[in-house]
């Protein structure tokens, strides 16, 4: 299903943006036609010689030859500007290796610093997602104790009264979103209002190169610090780094999140159609066949969670040994525990030991996964119970 809607995404954003960009790429191409005929009536030169020139520079801009004095590429602050797009995956674009060497060599330096990075970006996530966390329950504790339920003098842990009225407390998924996209749009603004002046930018244009930076789509169409010198460059060029460093942090924190609220609309969207239609479907199905030994009871929807060890098949095994096909939906739910027991065999792997889960975590929404979403994932149900 979730294939089928990325698809789908996909299409109706091929259909939008071929609908917007389209007409003017025509228009863009018409002009161009007209001043390149001009251009070369006027100097007296064929068609097929100025071509030959245009693609000339082309293969030299790709070097690092511009038409206007910008910075060389190559020189140790492009180079390190590049590595830094680079292991953050954004990829501008404008700076690749020309040579076979530095190709070859950043295959290698790519494979370790990508990894590196992604790393420093869970682990920023984890510590993230536990100062939001705290906060959020230091907020729940102040009215709990407006509201009388909680005493205004005791401390933390102290009392048996504070400990079972937060004892079912959880943080918010959708909490945690709104903090993310609010520090997203901060650093996104403060950072546009430094390239519009600087960079010669509209703030708009600000905006979209903040969004296409922090994100790591990196188009490469607005890449900040490319010019020759600036006004207080060294500054800048601190903030520039800063700003991009912080803003991918927070988009890609805000993109886990974003995920995990895809994945409960989804598994909403399997529910009401596992309850609307499986079940007319098995009353049908039953109806239909008149000499069928029967299981006692139809078995209702369980949630299914990664520490779940044994599932009943009563039913199954009632229709196994009555002689009927097992069905799709039974098929799914053995083989569904099995994978989500190799998840979490997997996950302790990874930690070095077995993860004890408490037992009001598994309500939680957040438990399970593994990689970024399992730190996020275990974090939050963390700080809602330890502390």
């Amino acid at each position: 299903l979730l294939a089928l809607l990325i698809a789908l995404y996909m299409l109706c954003g091929a259909a939008v943006f071929s609908a917007i960009e389209l007409p003017a790429e025509r228009a863009a191409k018409e002009r161009w036609q007209r001043r390149l005929d001009e251009f070369s009536r006027r100097h007296n030169l064929s068609r097929a010689a100025l071509r030959r020139f245009l693609r000339e520079y082309e293969e030299a801009s790709l070097a690092g030859v511009r038409a206007d004095d910008v910075r060389p590429r190559w020189d140790f602050t492009g180079a390190f500007y590049f590595v830094g797009t680079v292991v953050s995956t954004i990829g501008f674009g404008m700076t690749t290796p020309a040579t076979v060497g530095g190709k070859i060599f950043l295959i290698f330096y790519g494979l370790i610093g990508c990894a590196g990075t992604i790393l420093f970006f869970n682990l920023f996530l984890e510590r993230l997602i536990t100062v939001i966390a705290y906060i959020m329950k230091s907020c729940h504790e102040r009215q709990l104790r407006r509201k009388g339920v909680l005493p205004h003098n005791s401390r933390r842990g102290s009392g048996t009264s504070e400990v079972d009225s937060l004892a079912g407390w959880k943080p918010s998924v959708y909490y945690v979103m709104l903090i993310l996209c609010v520090a997203s749009l901060i650093i996104s603004c403060c950072a546009s209002a430094m390239y519009t002046p600087i960079e010669g930018w509209s703030y708009f244009d600000s905006l979209y190169f903040c969004f296409v930076a922090f994100s790591t789509i990196g188009f490469g169409d607005l890449v900040s610090s490319q010019n020759m010198n600036y006004e207080s460059q060294g500054l800048y060029r601190f903030g520039n780094f800063v700003f991009i460093l912080m803003g991918v942090c927070c988009i890609y924190s805000l993109f886990n999140v974003i995920s995990i609220v895809i994945k409960q609309s989804i598994n909403w969207i399997l529910k009401k159609l596992d309850c609307r239609c499986c079940h007319r479907c098995q009353r049908k199905f039953f109806h239909s066949r008149r000499n069928v030994v029967m299981p006692g009871n139809v078995r209702s929807r369980r949630n299914i969670s990664i520490e779940t060890d044994v599932v009943n098949e009563s039913d199954t095994d009632g229709r196994r040994l009555s002689g009927e096909m097992i069905s799709m939906k039974d098929f799914l739910a053995s083989n569904k525990v099995s994978l989500a027991i190799m998840q979490k065999q997997l996950s302790e792997t990874a930690n070095g030991y077995p993860r004890q889960m408490s037992s009001s975590s598994k309500q939680n929404g957040f438990s399970g996964g593994v990689g970024a979403l399992a730190i996020m994932n275990n974090r939050l149900a963390e700080t809602s119970v330890d502390r």
